[in-house]
């Protein structure tokens, strides 16, 4: 049996609690909030913290408020289940409730919150194993170890972004509010994530994320779809998040960003600059989707083959525009990746 480690637990119950324990405890210090994904990793001792501080107590990061017109506000505490079956953001930003909704299992998505998916750890086979394991092979780069056994000859991680939400509130150009000893500051979510497996967020230690700002949805339609083996409990190995702005049938922006295949999430503006003041045509479509697939460059450190997983991009790029433009998915994708 898998044994958490021990350490100390503190329960916040507001913000500035929050930041006065990270402070007194110093870099031994972790926060947790749901705790669905920190508590096994902490059991194969992927960390191995002195300190918990616990969010789950502070009330005003719980909770949905806001509206299509004027934008939404999460905050971070909120759980995915909540995302999900929100009625007000599934009509504005049905993206963002299916990436919810697909998150692991119903059980993990009562406690699993918005704000521990964006932030949640990098993933690799050589890295998600017991301690046991990883010691047998001489452990990796991301941990204990001194080389990454994806890429041996790289300096860096290549571990990959696990998260579901993340792209999809990157593309429709969210907002992540983090508290910190010295105040507050806003981020855009794209220049919240950096491509390095290890060092993955640029959210300082001493900070807190707090809640995600969506902006008003007026004219906004969007997709997410996801690639893993089960239907459901499994992380993504690729993820597609699709935003267009319309007017009148045209597609006046677009944002493509690309999950699970990189150490961040991965924008596809080239792709996205085809669509920009086009109507979306079966033609446009698949040519769309082939320039999106060019910065999916996977690793062998998931599940599924890397060269299948790369075609899979052009496909899911190719069956999300073809939703969004209210057309039939493809019969020759399946043929292609028979």
């Amino acid at each position: 049996m898998l044994r958490l480690p021990p350490f100390t637990y503190r329960g916040a119950r507001t913000v500035g609690d929050a930041l006065t324990y990270l402070g007194d405890a110093g870099p031994d210090t972790m926060l947790v909030a749901g705790g669905t994904d920190l508590y096994p990793n902490l059991k194969r001792r992927q960390f191995e913290p002195k300190v918990l501080v616990g969010l789950s107590g502070i009330r005003e990061l719980d909770g949905v408020r806001g509206s299509a017109d004027a934008g939404f506000v999460i905050g971070a505490l909120t759980t995915l289940r909540r995302v999900a079956e929100h009625p007000g953001l599934r009509a504005a930003f049905p993206a963002l409730g299916t990436a919810a909704g697909l998150v692991s299992s119903p059980q993990l998505r009562n406690m699993g919150t918005i704000g521990g998916n964006v932030c949640v750890d990098t993933r690799c086979n050589y890295y998600n194993q017991t301690q046991q394991w990883r010691k047998a092979i001489g452990f990796c780069l991301k941990k204990d170890g001194d080389i990454c056994l994806v890429a041996p000859g790289s300096p860096r991680c290549w571990a990959v972004s696990s998260s579901d939400t993340a792209p999809v509130l990157w593309s429709l150009g969210a907002t992540a509010r983090l508290c910190g000893p010295e105040g507050e500051r806003l981020v855009p979510v794209a220049a919240l994530f950096q491509d390095d497996g290890i060092a993955y967020l640029a959210k300082r230690p001493d900070e807190i994320l707090t809640e995600l700002r969506l902006p008003p949805a007026a004219g906004t339609r969007c997709a997410y779809l996801k690639l893993r083996r089960r239907g459901s409990f499994d992380f993504p190995v690729l993820g597609v998040a699709v935003a267009l702005q319309m007017e009148g049938g045209v597609v006046r922006a677009a944002t493509i960003v690309l999950g699970a295949v990189a150490s961040q999430p991965r924008e596809a503006p080239a792709a996205a600059a085809l669509l920009a003041g086009q109507r979306l045509t079966p033609e446009l479509i698949a040519a769309v989707a082939v320039a999106a697939a060019r910065p999916s460059k996977p690793l062998d450190n998931t599940d599924f083959t890397h060269p299948y997983r790369k075609q899979m991009t052009r496909i899911f790029v190719a069956r999300a525009l073809r939703r969004l433009a209210g057309l039939p998915e493809s019969p020759r994708d399946e043929e292609e990746v028979a």
